[in-house]
């Protein structure tokens, strides 16, 4: 009986080892390489959608206390750092609340953004910008109008490309026809050193560096967005709502 109980607590601890070098494993993976990430608002759309999970890189930037788990990171500052470019999508850390949240990387340091009647300026220059049809979804969100589509009523918007200063270009949207938001006129911000300017996609339905995010950090930075894993229109188990056209899809 003895030996029995022996081995029962041996084949315990063996597996309690394996249990924990496999947590430290995933900890590691994810501290270092690649994070997965849930998009739970439209703020970035077109470019992401609500549902879409997604890989982000951990390298890309350096490592911060936010690199790590719960923001347990054991420094302050940045180790290994390379400065986020213009035009990447990046997931950071609300300096305020601390959430996560994901954005395009519009303004550098020393940079003066602004907004005026719907279009990006950076450094008093417009950026290039030019139609690129409609978009269209479900969301109850401002719309250039709503239109009837197989049944379905669809929130319609504008869609434009924009081409950043380094030649980078990406889609947005227009959601607002009269231009009178706020947040498609606004003051100019002159970004601190050490700070990035970030703005969402969906350019009238996100809440960004325009309002109360203000100026990110460079060491709130988490990852950089690199490629949609899945992407549901629904919970994942209904796979009748998968979009199959943007799996492993890479992040523009």
């Amino acid at each position: 009986m003895a030996r029995k109980s022996g081995k029962s607590q041996d084949g315990f601890t063996e597996t309690l080892k394996t249990v924990v070098y496999a947590v430290l494993i995933a900890v590691v993976f994810r501290t270092v390489l690649f994070q997965p990430f849930w998009i739970p608002s439209g703020s970035m759309k077109s470019t992401l959608l609500i549902g879409d999970y997604l890989f982000i890189s951990k390298y890309s930037y350096g490592y911060s206390k936010h690199s790590f788990p719960w923001s347990t990171g054991p420094f302050e500052g940045r180790i290994l750092g390379s400065a986020p470019e213009r035009g990447d999508v990046a997931v950071f850390k609300h300096p305020k609340t601390g959430e996560d949240y994901i954005k395009r990387v519009i303004g550098l340091p020393g940079d003066s953004i602004r907004v005026t009647e719907g279009v990006l300026h950076i450094n008093e220059t417009p950026v290039g910008l030019k139609p690129a049809g409609e978009f269209m979804d479900r969301s109850v969100a401002p719309c250039i109008e709503k239109r009837q589509v197989a049944g379905e009523i669809l929130c319609v918007r504008e869609a434009f490309e924009e081409t950043l200063p380094n030649g980078r270009t990406h889609i947005i949207l227009n959601s607002d026809a009269n231009l009178n938001a706020r947040s498609d006129n606004t003051r100019t911000f002159t970004v601190p050193e050490g700070h990035f300017f970030m703005m969402g996609d969906n350019r009238d339905n996100s809440t960004d560096s325009r309002m109360d995010v203000g100026y990110v950090p460079f060491e709130n930075f988490v990852g950089r967005a690199e490629m949609i894993a899945i992407s549901s229109d629904g919970p994942f188990y209904e796979f009748w709502n998968w979009r199959f056209s943007r799996f492993l899809s890479v992040i523009r």
